[in-house]
């Protein structure tokens, strides 16, 4: 069983009876839609446009399916798919927030607990709770299976700021301290890949994709 699967007592009564608990569920799925409309910072790796939260969401689980034996412990795959479908959900409210935006980060929490409410309050209690619970274990990286979710995601932009010629790190006058400052926590949940990241990090500076200090 996934952890995402409802687990809650079923909807008594007849058909009709039914049709609130799926009004409930569809008014969430739709909802969830929003997220094909939140831009990131981070170009497509062809660098036609910016890439939204759902086609990360996506990358990222593609990625954990690939690189599950990277993790540093072993790790519930299901779980931690799971925890990157729904990270960035609260974003619909609370906005994809700049990694290296100091003045939004210090609000960010605040933004995404109360988009957590609202976003995750759609579905049937239970069900809503479940999924609320996956990103909650992702935000507090307590777990392996949080911990490599939130190494994949850290990785990924990364990954596509090195192959868009540092585009996003030049726009906004990143250095090679500030990425190292934001990023080291990969070593956590997948020191290979971190170990990955350093080289890549080292090259950017190299090719003058990431400015130095």
């Amino acid at each position: 069983m996934l952890p995402w699967d409802a687990q809650g007592p079923a909807e008594p009564g007849s058909e009709a009876a039914a049709r609130p608990r799926l009004d409930q569920q569809l008014g969430f799925v739709l909802e969830v839609d929003r997220l094909k409309g939140v831009l990131r910072q981070s170009l497509l790796r062809d660098g036609s446009r910016r890439e939204n939260d759902a086609e990360h969401s996506w990358h990222l689980a593609l990625m954990a399916l690939v690189l599950a034996e990277h993790a540093a412990a072993p790790v519930e795959l299901g779980r931690v798919l799971g925890m990157l479908v729904v990270h960035d959900i609260v974003e619909i409210d609370a906005g994809d927030t700049f990694v290296y935006d100091d003045a939004a980060q210090a609000t960010k929490a605040q933004r995404e607990e109360a988009a957590a409410r609202r976003i995750f309050g759609l579905l049937p209690p239970a069900q809503g709770a479940r999924l609320r619970g996956l990103w909650e274990e992702f935000e507090a990286r307590e777990t392996a299976e949080a911990r490599f979710a939130a190494a994949l995601d850290r990785l990924q932009p990364l990954l596509l700021n090195f192959h868009t010629g540092g585009a996003t790190w030049r726009a906004h006058g990143v250095r090679r301290s500030q990425v190292i400052a934001r990023n080291r926590s990969v070593a956590e949940g997948a020191p290979e890949l971190w170990a990955y990241a350093a080289r890549l990090i080292d090259e950017a500076v190299a090719r003058g994709y990431l400015a130095d200090g």
